[in-house]
């Protein structure tokens, strides 16, 4: 059975990554990229599906695990009676090829050690031919040459310090490492029709690999209190970032479930369009800027061709067909099935998108003076066919599959569109629509605020006619669609506290009571939290911000990390990991947090210009 999800950390090249267990194991690995099929998937089933393990070689021990210090660096140390070794875990900037590379360190005493390689491409479904070549009668130095595993156009190369050998369609290495001394392992992948990858210098890959993050990570402008949070999540989300596309996947993994044994179990290895203000935001906040032209960049691209074909996610280099399918030979995590590949949510109409794309560029102009009036064009052209568009019901931010309804957070989002498309025209000079899209902007909001506010709950709830609430209208001040101050913005909030906070944290929605179209049952949603954060500051409670931000930060694992829920009686992560959706709603509230005269100029979203 895999390791609890909160035990993995992920370590990765910026073009895809794996994650560790606290016991050395790698058990999710997906090459040449983040989407492609998993060499090492023994996360979603049993450890014949896949796995890289590297430990003491019997007996009892102890761990400890840290990042090198503002770095994507794992170590790993174990210690027991006989010594202690420290287990280096990166991935280096990859030139040609992606490779893991695997260090382990003697710190005290002898200790001896175990390396268990099991290839299986495919999802785990394929078994590869093994070889190693030789020179006359002696076998050839894995130092070098390398342990060679094919299966069709798949290739890993396996080179080594020590001797291996091959035990029940594995690959094992038993060695010893005293104080002072290094053992070292690195695993390429490449293509079995191209050139064999080579070996590579393993300290010179180490020192490059840490000062790489280093500069990185020294370019943070954040210097409040929470400044370790921020810098953590905002590593892991450039590890997520796809460096030849811009593109940032919403997680590397696929069908961690939401619930432990539940159904709810989706393919996240995709960019999904609502994320773009929210990412844009929290790099720009954290002094990114050439991360967030090229995440810009990325959107533009996958926007490019008919505005009647916009879909709401992408794959990491803009492709649109990620057609959903089941890999029935995997049992899933603690039997959480199906495991899905593919994502059917990308057909789907979901209307926020498009208030989120000109959100997002509306802050680009503002934060980074980046437009462009083709780009514009192009927007407009999408407001045009948004016009017909927000009248009809969708299937919402959450993707549900029980049936489109007229959800009010993909109401307010349509508003969004037309209110920042309008400020965009007039601030940049720009000739457009501007009479219609102010009209269609002005009839939204006032729809929305007829036909979405329950007198009898004194909240505006999920969906028109609707008694359920949904923590998406959390984010109602945020965008602007209403202030802090409004008294129905206030009672808002205060019933989302009351009927969506179990144990203080914030469901979605209630999958109990909501027909969605799959079984009830998910853990509270990290990112809805993070946004409780800011609305309880918006109506005025920043102790209670402060507070909820905090304890919020003790559910991170012990290296920072989110998954995308948290079961509340489990007391676990679940959903899948790590989830780029609840890093940047960790970055973005606590900039939200700060003492705006003690920290530097803050970007915020702009309400609209227009009174009301």
């Amino acid at each position: 059975m895999a390791a609890k999800i909160e035990d993995y950390a992920l370590i990765g090249d910026c073009e895809t990554a794996a994650l560790v267990d606290r016991n050395g194991s790698i058990d999710w690995l997906c090459w040449p990229d983040f989407s492609s099929a998993a060499c090492l998937a023994s996360l979603l089933g049993a450890k014949d599906h896949g796995y890289w393990k590297i430990a003491p070689a019997a007996g009892e021990w102890k761990t400890e695990r840290r990042y090198r210090d503002h770095t994507l660096i794992l170590e790993t140390t174990f210690e027991n009676a006989d010594g202690a070794a420290r287990l280096i875990d990166l991935m280096p900037a990859r030139e040609h090829n992606s490779r893991i590379v695997r260090i382990v360190e003697g710190i005290r005493g002898k200790l001896s050690m175990r390396m268990e390689l099991a290839l299986r491409f495919d999802y785990g479904r394929t078994v590869p031919w093994v070889t190693r070549k030789k020179n006359g009668t002696r076998r050839q130095d894995l130092s070098t040459d390398g342990l060679h595993a094919i299966a069709g156009p798949n290739l890993a190369v396996l080179h080594a310090s020590v001797p291996v050998h091959g035990e029940n369609l594995h690959t094992v290495a038993d060695f010893t490492v005293s104080a002072g001394e290094r053992a070292w392992f690195t695993l390429a992948h490449g293509t079995s029709y191209h050139p064999v990858p080579s070996a590579i210098d393993v300290e010179k890959a180490l020192r490059e690999t840490e000062a790489f993050w280093l500069k990185w990570s020294g370019r943070l402008q954040y210097e409040g209190k929470y400044r370790d949070a921020v810098e953590r999540s905002l590593i892991t989300l450039k590890a997520m970032t796809f460096k030849p596309t811009g593109g940032v996947v919403a997680a590397i993994t696929t069908s961690l479930p939401e619930a432990i044994g539940g159904v709810r179990n989706w393919d996240y290895r995709y960019c999904w369009l609502r994320d773009t203000t929210f990412t844009l935001l929290a790099l720009i906040n954290g002094g990114y800027c050439d991360e967030a032209a090229a995440w810009q960049d990325w959107l533009l691209r996958a926007l490019a061709g008919s505005p009647d074909q916009v879909q709401i996610m992408y794959g990491i280099k803009g492709e649109r067909e990620l057609i959903e399918w089941e890999a029935e030979w995997l049992p899933g995590y603690e039997n959480s099935r199906p495991v899905r590949i593919g994502n059917a949510a990308s057909f789907q109409l979901q209307l926020d998108i498009y208030g989120e794309m000109l959100d997002c560029f509306f802050h680009a102009q503002h934060s980074m003076n980046r437009h462009r009036e083709a780009d514009f064009r192009v927007l407009a052209l999408l407001l045009q066919q948004l016009e017909t568009l927000w009248r009809e019901p969708d299937e919402g931010i959450w993707e549900t599959r029980g049936g489109p309804q007229h959800f009010t957070y993909s109401k307010m989002m349509a508003w969004a569109a037309f209110d920042r498309a309008v400020m965009l025209a007039e601030q940049l000079g720009y000739a457009a629509r501007l009479d219609r899209w102010r009209a269609e902007r002005d009839a939204i909001h006032a729809e929305v605020c007829d036909k979405a506010f329950s007198k009898e709950k004194n909240s505006f709830v999920q969906s028109y006619g609707s008694d359920q609430l949904d923590a998406s209208l959390l984010l109602m001040p945020i965008v602007g669609f209403l202030p802090g101050n409004d008294p129905r913005v206030r009672s808002t909030v205060e019933a989302i506290e009351r009927e969506l906070m179990p144990a203080g944290l914030v469901l979605r929605y209630d999958t109990a009571k909501v027909s969605d179209g799959l079984p009830p049952g998910e853990g509270v949603f990290l990112a809805c939290s993070f946004w409780m954060v800011a609305s309880l500051k918006a109506i005025g409670r920043l102790d209670d911000a402060h507070a909820l931000f905090e304890r919020l930060l003790e559910l991170r694992n012990d290296l920072g990390l989110l998954s995308e829920e948290y079961d509340v009686n489990r007391k676990r992560l679940v959903g899948n990991f790590p989830q780029a959706f609840s890093h940047i709603a960790l970055v973005n509230a606590a900039f939200d947090l700060e003492d705006l005269k003690e920290s530097r100029k803050r970007h915020h979203r702009h309400a609209s210009s227009v009174k009301r």
